[in-house]
């Protein structure tokens, strides 16, 4: 019985041992791997700079419009008809005056030569009446009669002329006309519509701007337009209407721009981006826009800075600086608060940033911002 105790109390005494010294191994490694992670510091960002810029700064205020015609109408029929003539291609310019499209006008003819004739009969009798009256052979009754006479075959030349005039349909001014709607023998209604007539040289932009842009906007000020048909071209021009009216729901402002359009690119209806410059130049701290980090909360950039550790070795860490943003022109965006001119900004990489991130700036591989950036297609 002795000897099986202290082979039990051997076995236990080993058992204990051997834990004692697994825990003691591995509290070893954790304790050390403490150390390590308490010293351990992470390898720094790489991010681009940039400097934060004191420009003139020509205000801009941007706009979505839409282009809209110098002068556009939609040609209809007036009276009812038969078309008999058409006298265009679809999509042609036209000259003011040119004929278009002409109705059947046989019977009104025919009426209009019987009523010529009578008008012409009606004209002697009035001669007539005169020459009697003078010579006391007539009375001033005949002569009234045969003045009104006279003016009735006169009214009625008159009324077919204007009825054949008005089923002979003419360009009211000079335009592009758009695709027909009519055929030769098709038998139209009044308000039947024929085709649309736009004159697009010069063309207008409108677009809307807040009642506060009120006090910026005027006559006279230089507006560019871009569309997304022709990304790489801009048309310049000026504003040239502000409505005298703001509308009570939205409490916007319509504006008018004109520009030339000699080779007839921009049509009416198309959508345009639209940008009045102001005729002031102003000083303003701009930075690229890849800088900023957009969040409900406010806008931010990262600022670099030189800070010493506790070890006093100089580090470059990243501060984050909220901003107020004003206007926008190409990849530059104007900074109203927030930041100093001449401080180094994170322009590329900040969204993988912290506040106090240590980071590395390469500048190798940043992106150019330019005021009037010209994309192309590689």
């Amino acid at each position: 019985m002795k000897s099986k105790t202290k082979l039990w109390v051997g076995v236990i005494s080993g058992l204990v041992a051997l834990v004692v010294l697994l825990v003691g191994v591995k509290g070893g490694q954790i304790v050390a791997m403490m150390e390590a992670g308490a010293s351990f510091a992470p390898p720094p960002e790489s991010v681009s700079s940039a400097k934060v810029q004191q420009v003139d700064w020509v205000a801009t205020r941007a706009a979505i419009g839409s282009l809209v015609a110098d002068r556009g109408v939609t040609l209809a029929a007036e009276l009812p008809g038969t078309v008999r003539e058409i006298d265009f291609q679809s999509g042609s310019d036209v000259r003011k005056g040119a004929l278009l499209v002409k109705f059947d006008t046989s019977a009104e003819e025919a009426q209009l030569s019987s009523a010529a004739a009578e008008a012409s009969l009606a004209k002697l009798n009035l001669d007539r009446a005169r020459t009697l009256l003078q010579a006391e052979s007539g009375t001033q009754a005949d002569l009234e009669a045969a003045e009104a006479r006279a003016k009735q075959a006169d009214a009625a030349v008159a009324s077919l002329e204007a009825t054949i005039a008005k089923k002979t349909i003419r360009a009211p001014f000079s335009g592009r006309i758009s695709i027909r709607q009519v055929e030769l023998g098709q038998v139209v209604a009044p308000g039947t519509p024929i085709a649309s007539l736009q004159s697009v040289s010069p063309i207008h932009a409108e677009f809307w701007v807040p009642q506060q842009a009120l006090a910026e906007i005027r006559a006279g000020q230089k507006a560019s337009v871009r569309t997304d048909a022709y990304p790489e071209a801009s048309w310049e021009g000026t504003v040239t209407t502000v409505n005298p009216e703001v509308d009570v729901s939205t409490r916007s402002v319509r504006v008018r721009a004109t520009f030339e359009n000699a080779d007839g690119r921009l049509r009416p209806g198309m959508f345009a981006n639209v940008e009045v410059l102001s005729s002031e130049r102003k000083p303003a701290l701009i930075i690229p826009a890849t800088a900023v980090i957009f969040a409900p909360y406010g806008d931010s950039v990262f600022s670099i800075e030189e800070k010493k550790d506790e070890s006093g070795k100089t580090a470059t860490v990243a501060h984050q600086k909220f901003v107020r943003l004003g206007d926008r022109r190409g990849d530059f965006v104007a900074v109203a608060s927030g930041l100093s001119a001449g401080e180094t900004i994170v322009s590329a990489g900040a969204f993988k940033l912290r506040n106090g991130t240590a980071v590395a700036v390469n500048n190798d591989l940043a992106p150019g911002a330019e005021i009037a950036p010209k994309p192309t297609d590689q």
